[in-house]
């Protein structure tokens, strides 16, 4: 029984001594080493990030002229249409009436009241795409029934919090992506903004209109849409990699600008600005001659002898140690 305690203390040793020795060794092949770089003067965009959705400029909902029912469907929802353009026929509640009791007299009379009685057109009141097609052919209808919606444009509407909302003005650029199509951007400028915010979970919301340059075939109504609005372009700025900055624990930024005599970094804080690809503004803490050195972390890989050894596996023991099982047992 001593003896098998005596070996089991010695292979939980070798797997102690051996996880120590590799850590130390991964601890001695990291080194810390800085780049220097300069804080240079730069021209530098500003957006607000927002989210938003697609909806239609102005939406028309068509209803029946009176109750009855649809005959002859000729539209699918997204298709695009001119004002006075035929969507549907219908007929009244007295053709239809009409209509049932002559196909009972036959086919001869059906058609004679079918072509002296004539149905109903559903015209369409502007030009623009079918968003909405809610009926089907047979379908019996009110006079409230919404038959078809349109729009006559779709357009992205941000939701813009009042603490962005001041940077926000009238032919402003803007980016919108799709999350159904990530990678597809469209371009478009703001052209409204509405006055009325609301109260969403504490925060005031504000409207923003942005009218895409071209309409792309894939917008549908609804669809969420991530969007960047240009509120600030060419504006100067001293700029440094936003790698450069350093944050406490409190939230305080910093630049490393030298080292003291030790080799230790010296840390300067400063107030960062905007941030534009890959560019932090300093606003006010380093002057452009001032040094700014980025910290690298080099790692090197330790060469083992044998590649299908791992360092948390019992090695084989030699010498003394060996000679100590041998005993053992």
């Amino acid at each position: 029984m001593k003896k098998k305690i005596f070996f089991s203390l010695l292979v939980a040793l070798a797997v102690v001594f051996a996880g120590w020795k590799f850590f130390k060794k991964e601890n001695k092949g990291e080194e810390k080493k800085y780049m220097p770089e300069k804080a240079a003067f730069g021209e530098i965009k500003e957006f607000v990030d927002t989210t938003g959705q697609i909806e239609p400029l102005n939406r028309v909902e068509i209803l029946p002229p009176s109750s009855g029912r649809i005959e002859k469907i000729f539209i699918e929802e997204g298709s695009n249409v001119k004002s006075g353009d035929v969507l549907a026929l219908m007929s009244s509640q007295d053709r239809v009436a009409i209509l049932d009791s002559a196909r009972a007299m036959g086919d001869k009379e059906y058609e004679y009241w079918k072509e002296a009685y004539k149905p109903i057109k559903i015209i369409a009141p502007i030009s623009g795409r079918i968003i909405l097609r809610n009926i089907v052919e047979g379908q019996t209808v009110g006079a409230s029934t919404v038959l078809f919606a349109m729009s006559d444009s779709l357009i992205a509407v941000a939701s813009v919090d009042e603490s962005d909302i001041g940077k926000v003005k009238n032919r402003q650029k803007a980016e919108i992506k799709l999350d159904a199509y990530p990678d597809k951007a469209v371009k478009g400028e703001v052209f409204q903004i509405l006055d009325e915010g609301k109260n969403s979970s504490n925060v005031i919301i504000y409207k923003v209109k942005i009218r895409p340059y071209i309409v792309p075939e894939f917008f549908k109504s609804q669809m969420t849409a991530n969007i960047k609005i240009e509120v600030s372009s060419g504006r100067k700025a001293l700029l440094v990699p936003s790698s450069a900055i350093v944050y406490s624990p409190e939230g305080n930024t910093y630049i490393i600008t030298g080292f003291d005599s030790k080799k230790n970094p010296v840390k300067k804080e400063v107030k960062t600005g905007a941030e534009y690809e890959g560019k932090t503004e300093i606003m006010s803490g380093l002057e452009p001659s001032d040094p700014v050195y980025i910290e690298v972390k080099n790692y090197k890989p330790q060469a083992r002898k044998d590649n299908n050894s791992s360092p948390f596996m019992p090695k084989r023991p030699t010498g003394q140690a060996r000679e100590a099982i041998r005993k053992a047992r």
